[in-house]
């Protein structure tokens, strides 16, 4: 039995993890913050890209979860966590660094640009779903849910800062060479994590066919009555995200002529709002419950959304602010309390993938409705696409309202009870 100087040990052990690893998280963050506006911007003001161009490429940074998505989980699991973290950290590093080389001897396309914006997307998959599954190896249980609170806030202010700091680098150096600070930041990211001791689990002498293994995490959460609604919940979400993030940048540059700092200021909005949920998501479950938070957080997001389009002019921006902080308020409050539910409703062995699958399924939906509102904006118009994007988001709170979510107190109350 160990002692309390032995328990300390590994206490003060633990807790030194957690930073290392959110220190990785932080800086990788503030790097793909700044890339969040400059590589919109590359193919907008550098390249020229048409409506459709700029939807290619962003839905590229998000369609290897609808490839890669539900074997990630298996993956991970078989592998190193710690090792996939660096190599998926130095990939993208890799990748990112050859825009501004390929500009440079001037032979930048938007195609490398969409190519560039895959394998990255590849790479975030692993990446991501590695992620996930090794935070709560670092962190005791009872911490949990405050150390996403907290890994939220600083997700949320890498929002604030990244976007501000990329528009002012754009404004100064330009477009493409400003890429380079997200490059620098997946190098330093990986030597972070590279120092973290290596998470030691059991394997079996065989592992299952990678089928069976993935279909037992795609039945453990389209079985459960807590994380198939919020699946569900999350995928309409990130549908209208995906429009969002092909249709903003241009709304801003073409629609209301914005210089790109202004750009930088106005993404970074949702910085705000993300900071703003993290912050209040433990003192809202504390005393409402999860359940009630998740009704709340669908809600206002949706209500924030229909603010978006109405950007015409000074007071038109300030209502863009408004509604981008709001709805990325409520997208986090929400992520904040299904997140926290899957790491401790779900058996060890089953995390990874059970956090795959849902991404999969979600993380999906952000191609699909970029390239729609693409689609959309080359027929209709941007601020049209835009308009039906935003009313769209209402189909997160009627998903809710109509699953048993719609009046559980606690999430973690419909267990141990069988799916409707």
């Amino acid at each position: 039995m160990a002692g309390p100087a032995q328990v300390q040990d590994r206490r003060s052990a633990a807790a030194g993890g957690f930073w290392t690893f959110w220190s990785a998280s932080a800086i990788s963050g503030v790097g793909s913050a700044v890339t969040a506006v400059a590589l919109p911007l590359t193919a907008i003001s550098v390249l020229g890209a048409s409506a459709l161009e700029v939807s290619v490429v962003t839905a590229a940074g998000y369609v290897a979860w609808l490839v890669v998505g539900l074997p990630a989980g298996v993956i991970t699991q078989r592998l190193p966590l710690r090792g996939v973290q660096v190599v998926m950290d130095l990939v993208r590093c890799l990748a990112i660094a050859s825009i501004p080389l390929a500009w440079y001897v001037g032979a930048l396309t938007v195609a490398q640009l969409a190519v560039v914006a895959l394998v990255v997307s590849f790479s975030n998959v692993l990446f991501d779903v590695a992620n996930s599954t090794f935070l709560p190896s670092i962190v005791p249980r009872e911490q949990l849910a405050r150390r996403n609170s907290l890994t939220s806030a600083t997700h949320a202010t890498t929002e604030l800062a990244g976007p501000s700091l990329g528009g002012l680098l754009v404004q100064t150096v330009g477009a493409v060479p400003a890429l380079v600070a997200d490059a620098v930041s997946y190098l330093a990211s990986a030597v972070l994590l590279r120092s973290l001791p290596a998470r030691h689990v059991d394997r079996p002498d065989a592992w299952p066919r990678v089928g069976a293994m993935v279909r037992e995490g795609w039945r453990f959460v389209v079985g459960h009555p807590v994380m198939r609604p919020s699946m569900a919940c999350a995928t309409t979400t990130n549908f209208v995200c995906g429009g969002l993030l092909a249709l903003v940048p241009l709304h801003l540059v073409r629609g209301l002529e914005v210089s790109p700092f202004l750009v930088g200021l106005l993404l970074a909005t949702e910085g705000v709002g993300s900071l703003l949920g993290a912050a209040i998501t433990p003192r809202v479950v504390g005393r409402l419950g999860s359940g009630q938070a998740v009704r709340l957080a669908a809600g206002g997001s949706a209500a924030a959304a229909l603010l978006l389009p109405l950007a015409t002019g000074p007071l038109g921006i300030v209502l863009f602010a408004v509604g981008n902080a709001g709805f990325a308020a409520g997208v986090v409050v929400f992520s904040i309390c299904t997140r926290t539910h899957r790491q401790t409703a779900s058996p060890p062995q089953l995390l990874s993938r059970v956090m795959a699958t849902v991404r999969f399924v979600s993380w999906g939906a952000i191609p699909a409705g970029a390239l729609l509102a693409g689609a959309l904006a080359s027929s209709l118009g941007v601020r049209a696409a835009l308009a039906g994007f935003c009313l769209l988001a209402a189909l997160t709170p009627l998903v809710v309202m109509s699953s048993r979510l719609r009046d559980v107190v606690q999430l973690e109350d419909l267990d141990a009870t069988p799916a409707a």
